[in-house]
Formats: structure tokens, C-alpha cells, sequence
């Protein structure tokens, strides 16, 4: 149950949603329908936790991130600032999931500032994608994703540069470009 005395005032959490006790959740932060944060995830400043949305404990969301409907952040994942997750993403911690395994270890994902995650994308488990990057809604991604990349397919291979604003500045997969600066 959402005890909202422990939030800041400025944060909005929908009578649906459920934040833990012990979650820590920034200024301007907005908890919408069904959400559910567990205790021990971090949530930074002006972020956006769209309907039906999972952070599970030990995650850490950084600022003005927004995460569309539906995705699940598992424990294992951290999400650096400024970044876009589209409704339905999936995120992995697990590279041997079964019903029953007493042994299973979590392997990390980072998702670096600024990256755009496509709708209905698949993160494997074990990756970094970098400041920037842009992948292409429905992409399976089973690899690093360079700062700046982006990527599409199954698996997500290279399809050129984008800019900060994620505008396409070249086709060419082997050689980014030079950045002004």
C-alpha cells in the first residue's frame, strides 16, 4: 500500500498505483494507474511510470525518464537519466530462467542517458546501450548498443547514427560520425 506522507508533495501517485514502503521516488514524479513500485527501487525527478508498469526492488531510474504502459523493470536493471522506454518493452535478468533454480544469479542490464527503447522491444539480459542510442520498436537486442547507434531486428543489428534528438545523421553501420562539439 502507497504510503504518500513519505513522498515528496510533488509527486502524483494514482489511487491504483503502489509504491512500497522504503521506494524512493523524486520531486515531479508521476505514478499512473496500476503501477507498482517495490520497496528498495529509486525513482528520480520528472519522471513519467505509465499504466500497468513494474519497478521491482533494487531498480534504479534516474531523471525525467519516461516509461511507457505495460513494461517490466527487473531487479538487475538500472536506467540512467533522460531515457524513453515504449509501451510494452521487456527487459530480461536472467540468461537461464527456470520455475526452479535455487542457483539463478542476475545479470545486469544499464541503459545509459538519453537511449530510446522502441515499443514492444526485447532487452537480453547482460547489455549496456549507450548515451543515445535508438532502437527500433520490436527489436530483440542481444548485444552492447554503442552510444549514439541504433539498431532494429531480430537480433537488433546496426542501422546507422542518430543525434541527440534522434534524428537519422548517417547510414553508414561501420563509422560514426563526427560529433560537433
Amino acid at each position: 500500500m502507497t504510503d504518500s506522507s513519505s513522498l515528496p508533495p510533488s509527486v502524483f501517485v494514482h489511487p491504483t498505483a503502489d509504491v512500497e514502503e522504503g521506494a524512493r521516488v523524486g520531486d515531479g514524479t508521476k505514478v499512473w494507474h496500476l503501477a507498482h513500485i517495490r520497496s528498495s527501487a529509486q525513482v528520480g525527478a520528472g519522471c513519467v511510470i505509465g499504466r500497468n508498469v513494474y519497478v521491482d526492488a533494487g531498480v534504479t531510474v534516474g531523471d525525467l525518464v519516461k516509461i511507457q504502459n505495460n513494461v517490466s523493470v527487473y531487479q538487475g536493471v538500472t536506467i540512467e537519466d533522460e531515457v524513453f522506454v515504449g509501451p510494452c518493452a521487456v527487459f530480461t535478468n536472467d540468461f537461464r530462467p527456470r520455475a526452479q533454480n535455487p542457483d539463478w544469479t542476475i545479470t545486469p542490464t544499464l541503459v545509459r542517458r538519453g537511449a530510446s527503447i522502441g515499443a514492444n522491444a526485447t532487452l537480453v539480459c547482460g547489455i549496456e546501450v549507450g548515451e543515445y542510442a535508438m532502437i527500433a520498436a520490436g527489436s530483440v537486442v542481444t548485444r552492447d548498443v554503442a552510444p549514439y547507434q541504433l539498431v532494429a531486428g531480430n537480433p537488433a543489428r546496426p542501422k546507422g547514427w542518430v543525434d541527440e534528438r534522434g534524428e537519422v545523421v548517417s547510414r553508414d553501420v561501420d563509422t560514426p560520425p563526427q560529433r560537433q562539439g
